[in-house]
């Protein structure tokens, strides 16, 4: 019987340090000729294009599938399953697919079960990117150990904050827990941190620190989990649902006009996330003057920008940035902060 072709879920909740982390990868493959699936959150494919950016022999761009506008975790037979077959030919060493931040990856992981993918594919590990100084300031769970055993204790629970389901369901399904952007957090928090998430967690998980998303090919692929086989052992807050969507969460782009002083730009985007319920903000601006584009990443209040690559010759110089908040966020009100 033919070896089946490993696939590698990256999840992780926004801002994270996913599309990082696979940049890196594709920088140093190992050897492996890898394949790619990536899923945007919003019609503007800023991770898309920057993962196909670093297209090369060991991971051509028609080996880089984009599935944008929506969550893979929902839409699984309608998009993920046919994307993950048209790579399958001519086989790759090994397939990662990088998650939106909203998304779960049991239900990824459960496809995989599907007789049209079992006999050809598995779950070679489900890795969780975590933004580790996002979490140290508690943003996005606050106490995970108590939450779940609240949720053991009381099926029927309803949470306030949907963020930390999304956040856990992430851990709980993970084979390896990357706590990425670790040079931001004090040492001591640190390992409190990784302390906090090992005993929230059901099962023993490597917990492995990391700066700017650099995790080895070696680490990263090659764990052999079988996950489609080992659902039972990834629990998660929506095991008992029948479906799961986003109504919690909103989508947009902005259009903005090209900036002259792009740290003007930046304070604007702290005061707008300061100010309304915005979760994360990326995309692309024209600086005047300049010659390359501006990559914008922010989530919560901290924000980076870089000069990423030259415009093209016949590209249109639009400055979008993608918007993630909470539902009922006023939308007309985010533009205008943005706008200048």
């Amino acid at each position: 019987m033919l070896a089946k072709t490993p696939v590698t879920i990256v999840t992780g909740f926004l801002g994270a340090g996913k599309t990082t982390m696979i940049r890196h990868l594709l920088a140093n493959p190992g050897g492996r000729r890898l394949a790619l699936i990536i899923n945007e959150f919003g019609d503007v494919g800023v991770d898309g294009d920057l993962v196909k950016s670093c297209a090369d022999a060991a991971c051509p761009e028609e080996a880089i599938i984009e599935l944008a506008n929506g969550c893979i975790c929902c839409t699984v037979a309608d998009d993920f399953a046919p994307a993950l077959t048209a790579l399958i030919e001519p086989k790759p060493d090994h397939i990662v697919v990088e998650t939106s931040g909203l998304a779960l990856p049991k239900p990824l992981i459960k496809a995989f079960d599907w007789p049209e993918l079992r006999t050809r594919l598995t779950v070679d590990g489900v890795v969780a990117v975590v933004d580790a100084a996002a979490v140290a300031e508690g943003r996005f769970a606050d106490d995970p150990a108590r939450v779940a055993e609240q949720r053991r204790s009381d099926p029927s629970l309803d949470h306030d904050n949907p963020l930390e389901e999304v956040y856990e369901d992430q851990l709980m399904s993970a084979d390896l827990v990357v706590l990425n952007k670790a040079d931001l957090v004090d040492p001591a928090r640190l390992a409190s941190l990784r302390a906090e998430i090992a005993g929230a967690l059901p099962r023993a998980v490597k917990i492995a620190p990391a700066r700017g998303g650099a995790i080895g090919a070696d680490v990263l692929l090659g764990m052999r989990a079988a996950a489609e086989d080992d659902l039972d052992a990834r629990p998660s807050h929506h095991d008992a649902e029948g479906e799961h969507d986003h109504d919690d969460f909103e989508t947009f782009v902005v259009a903005v006009p090209a900036v002259g002083d792009p740290d003007a730009l930046i304070d604007r985007l702290v005061a707008a996330t300061r100010a309304h319920d915005i979760l994360r903000v990326k995309g692309f601006v024209e600086v005047a003057g300049k010659p390359m584009r501006m990559l914008v990443q922010g989530v919560g209040q901290r924000f980076r920008r870089d000069f990423e690559r030259p415009w093209g010759a016949e590209e249109a110089r639009q400055s979008r940035l993608v918007v993630i908040a909470q539902r009922g966020v006023d939308r007309d009100a985010v533009a205008a902060a943005l706008g200048g």
